[in-house]
């Protein structure tokens, strides 16, 4: 089991790369399955959940090469052109949410799916009976039966208009999926808007999809036959930047965020002005500094995209336990999202949970502490808290940081950070 341990109280000064999205790079490998050509991506992490996506899609038959592409990154190519396996198992799928991805592509192209119910982050049920019911619309029969979802389209999938009752991502992006390959036109409403989503949906119309009304709530999709080879970029991860952005405020320091898309951070950077940072957008790069490190509390709701983003509602929670003044932090999104809130208070944040909404009472001093990460945004914030803390924090079961941050303790540890990972 691997540890982190930080020092803090040390400004961080410098440039800080963005890998590319994690977020954005699960559904575009999972679009592999749509074509029997080759799909090159460029510009994609190189993390654990990568790895996962990997394995689940080499079980399901895939040929994929994986090269590293300097300091940063990978380009892999993926190929569906033979025998596919139309299982999922649980091994795979419980290590990960996205794998429920290739439900909608394997049952477009091949007509049948068994995937099972997937695993990820404990931070509340995340059902996928958005992503069944649409299916279901679309013409699919389903069955729930041993943990495993087994749907089915003998005739094919065909077209329909979906209405998501609430905004979700996962189930936005699966049928985008499906409805690519289905007979007819598919519209989506209500459909989330993350720069995911866009990105998923501009790579298969260079695949030869039919998609209208991307970046909108409504998406209107004509089915074609197949699909075809091409080459992607992986868009920069805007929540990697954002919580490296908030290291630079927690710190009362100064760095350059390298490669990033400053009009997918919108809601990141207003906050972060909100609070007293200085940001400046030049370009690729994002400039965020604090003189002090103590920032103005004020209130975040998490929503979603345009909305305050809840994958950095546990980062700015650190970031208002150092504030001045009072903050209400309420999560909209999962209902289970405050697991860190018992670690920070072991680093003495002032922080009171009242069912959905946290009243976080800023001060300036943290203190280092040995902590345990819960999930992958709770363990980033923690990191941020033990880099403004004062002395020591050991920060435990560090490996669901593997699953989202490239290379976490190198690019700190670049810009100045006291921080090493030791195997104990």
């Amino acid at each position: 089991m691997d540890q982190i341990h930080i020092t803090g109280g040390q400004p961080l000064q410098g440039t800080i790369p963005i890998s590319g999205a994690k977020n954005a790079a699960l559904p575009l490998m999972a679009a592999s399955l749509l074509s029997k050509d080759s799909l090159t991506l460029t510009n994609v992490p190189d993390l654990a959940d990568i790895d996962t996506m990997v394995e689940l899609l080499e079980n399901h038959g895939v040929t994929i090469t994986s090269m590293p592409i300097n300091d940063l990154g990978l380009e892999l190519t993926l190929t569906a052109n033979g025998q596919l396996d139309k299982t999922a198992p649980y091994d795979i799928v419980r290590k990960m949410r996205a794998s429920v991805l290739v439900l909608g592509p394997l049952l477009a192209r091949l007509g049948e799916a068994i995937v099972s119910m997937p695993g990820g982050c404990a931070i509340g049920t995340r059902p996928i009976d958005l992503h069944l019911s649409a299916l279901v619309q679309m013409g699919a029969q389903i069955e729930l039966k041993e943990g495993y979802v087994h749907a089915s389209a003998p005739d094919g999938l065909h077209g329909a208009t979906i209405r998501f009752p609430f905004v979700s991502v996962g189930a936005t992006e699966n049928l985008l999926m499906a409805a690519s390959l289905a007979k007819g036109t598919t519209i989506l409403e209500n459909a989330a808007r993350e720069p995911e989503i866009t990105d998923l949906a501009e790579c298969l119309v260079a695949m030869g999809a039919d998609i209208h009304g991307i970046g909108t709530e409504s998406l209107v999709i004509q089915g074609v036959d197949t699909l075809h080879s091409t080459d992607h970029r992986v868009i920069p991860d805007r929540i990697e930047a954002g919580t490296y952005a908030v290291a630079a405020a927690i710190t009362g320091g100064s760095l350059d965020l390298l490669g990033v898309r400053s009009d997918h951070l919108g809601a990141v950077i207003e906050s972060l002005t909100k609070a007293g940072a200085n940001v400046a957008n030049g370009g690729d790069t994002l400039t965020v500094s604090h003189p002090t490190g103590h920032c103005r509390g004020f209130d975040v709701i998490s929503q979603p995209y345009p909305g305050f983003p809840t994958d950095m509602q546990a980062q700015f929670m650190a970031l208002m336990a150092t504030a001045d003044g009072a903050s209400l932090i309420t999560e909209t999104i999962f209902e289970n999202r405050f697991m860190h809130v018992p670690e920070l208070t072991r680093m003495s944040a002032d922080i009171t949970v009242h069912g959905g909404s946290a009243m976080v009472r800023g001060h300036r001093a943290l203190k280092g502490a040995e902590v345990m990460a819960t999930d992958l945004r709770a363990s980033v914030c923690l990191v941020l808290a033990a880099l403004a803390a004062e002395g020591d924090t050991i920060i435990n079961r560090v490996y669901h940081l593997d699953r989202g941050y490239e290379r976490l303790e190198d690019k700190l540890r670049a810009v100045g950070a006291k921080i090493e990972r030791v195997s104990v």
